[in-house]
């Protein structure tokens, strides 16, 4: 566990130093807060406390976000030959994927922690209901992470960090968009089967307030599944080298 937290701290500190990360804030800050205050949701206009518009832009920002974070953190190591160097200091694949993973959804909650002020403000308007916002941020986390395991796969197949960009972006993309159009397209077991793997769907439940079991098995599901095939994809190219 030393091990992984060490790597998490190592990686996290790499997001500063090449500028990622206040790009990565700048942006989202931007343009969330643009979207819930000016564009097409003027909050104190409307006079009512809620963070709807907040959480649906975020749902969309950090969903461009996420792969552009994931596209380095392993086709640039094995570009680079470091992976190798790496995983010869008495690391195993599961530490190094595990600690990359973690890095990136930190680096994701401080961003999130950043909005804060937005519910400060926005809960100065009115009675604003503190579990909806609370499930709301539970909702992107979860979803940030199911997107960050889908990125560290997507880069741990591919040497080049552009390929590894658009792969996270097309599985991604099935997830929060075409399962749900499909969904509304078929009836009886596709309809239920493409619903359930709808991103918005386990999103839009949990925003609402809602902790269902099959929410979370969803992500947890997806988190588990990417880091175990980014573990694997690590694993054949040690030994294939």
């Amino acid at each position: 566990m030393n091990t992984i937290w060490i790597l998490t701290k190592r990686e996290f500190r790499s997001f500063f130093d090449s500028l990622i990360a206040y790009i990565l804030l700048v942006l989202f800050l931007g343009i969330s807060g643009f979207f819930t205050w000016l564009f097409g949701s003027d909050v104190f206009f409307v006079g009512q406390a809620s963070l709807r518009a907040f959480f649906m832009i975020a749902y969309w920002t950090l969903f461009f976000f996420i792969p552009a974070l994931t596209m380095r953190l392993l086709a640039e190591e094995v570009r680079s030959g470091t992976i190798e160097l790496l995983l010869t200091r008495a690391i195993t694949d599961r530490e190094v994927v595990v600690g990359k993973f973690l890095s990136t959804l930190l680096l994701i909650l401080v961003a999130l922690v950043f909005t804060l002020p937005y519910v400060i403000t926005i809960g100065s308007i009115g009675n604003l209901d503190v579990g909806a916002v609370i499930c709301g941020y539970l909702g992107l986390v979860l979803m940030s992470a199911a997107y960050i395991s889908i990125g560290l796969w997507a880069s741990s197949i591919t040497r080049n960090q552009i390929v590894a960009y658009l792969t996270a972006l097309f599985i991604g993309i099935f997830f929060h968009l075409l399962f749900d159009m499909l969904a509304s397209s078929f009836t009886g077991f596709f309809g239920q089967l493409f619903n359930n793997l709808s991103m918005r769907v386990h999103f839009d439940s949990i925003s609402r307030g809602v902790l269902d079991t099959g929410d979370l098995v969803f992500f947890l599901s997806l988190i588990v599944l990417g880091i175990f095939l980014s573990e694997v994809s690590l694993s054949k190219r040690s030994l294939s080298n």
